[in-house]
């Protein structure tokens, strides 16, 4: 692996210098778990995406259909990924007693799966399914023993498909696929997580504006970690935190919608940073300002 420049390298420790010892908020998005292999929606040189929108899997039969003869490949390769160091640091950061509340945008379950034990899924898990009909959960492992006995030879058949972020794959043909219904009221399945144009539960969105709230603005701040926040269900805490005078730091590859806001930047991928974070010892907290007003853009 090529070495970063040493100005990249200064930039890091000046963000890391900047966080010191302070306890904060994550916010982390699909950028967290590209390392895992899980492709993200919107980083450099991702393809353009169009995921399944709410109204459309409750459209009918079709769609859900569709939904699930994509949703039962990707799931196959979804459940082979594991966590990647950035994970794992941030559950020691946890058990350090650094990480206030982890907020994740992803549905993956990995920051579980490292040991992080104060988690907020705001889309909720792919590992869940929701009857919409009388309101049953179940585990997604055991939907999916049912639509392999239900479609035999399906996975071997599409083996090269291409995984999306959300857990479904590219696949043009769905025809012929059975979708079975809910076996208490014969209901419609649904992952449970939240579909672009559906509502967060309003409950997590309480529970991570009060997390944000409670943050101290000489002390605390707000850690953004591989997210273009480029959706409002997670902006909207950067946009509190900002408000309340509280720092915020955003680590991603890219561009972000935070980038016009008074926010420290370090363009960076997750996995070095919280690496670097993790195995920094506790100093005394420094006085962190706004990024235009101490000039911190930090590209690496």
């Amino acid at each position: 692996m090529t070495a970063p420049p040493d100005s990249a390298v200064d930039d890091l420790h000046r963000v890391l210098d900047l966080l010191g010892a302070r306890s904060f908020v994550a916010l982390t998005g699909a950028g967290m778990s590209t390392d895992s292999g899980i492709p993200d929606y919107r980083g450099p040189g991702s393809p353009a995406r169009t995921p399944m929108t709410y109204a459309e899997f409750v459209s009918g039969p079709q769609a859900q259909q569709r939904y699930w003869a994509r949703s039962h490949l990707g799931w196959s390769r979804m459940t082979r990924a594991v966590p990647n160091d950035g994970h794992r640091a941030l559950a020691a950061l946890e058990a350090a007693g650094r990480v206030r509340l982890l907020v994740t945008q992803n549905v993956d379950g990995l920051h579980e799966a490292a040991g992080s034990r104060s988690v907020c899924a705001l889309h909720g898990r792919i590992s869940d399914v929701v009857c919409l009909g009388c309101r049953e959960r179940t585990s997604r492992g055991w939907l999916q023993a049912r639509l392999a006995r239900l479609n035999p030879g399906w996975v071997d058949r599409h083996g090269d498909v291409q995984v999306r972020p959300d857990g479904d794959v590219e696949l043009a043909d769905t025809s012929g696929f059975r979708v079975p219904g809910c076996e208490s009221c014969g209901g419609v399945l649904k992952p449970d997580v939240v579909f672009f144009g559906e509502n967060v539960p309003k409950p997590r969105v309480e529970r991570c504006y009060a997390a944000v709230d409670a943050l101290e603005r000489g002390s605390d701040a707000l850690l953004v970690l591989g997210s273009s926040l480029t959706v409002m269900s997670g902006f909207r805490f950067v946009r509190r935190a900002t408000k309340l005078g509280v720092p915020v730091v955003v680590v991603n590859r890219g561009p972000t919608r935070a980038d016009d806001l008074p926010v420290t930047r370090l363009h960076h991928g997750t996995t070095e940073f919280l690496r670097a974070l993790a195995a920094r010892p506790c100093v005394p907290v420094p006085e962190l300002s706004d990024a235009r007003s101490v000039g911190v853009d930090l590209n690496v």
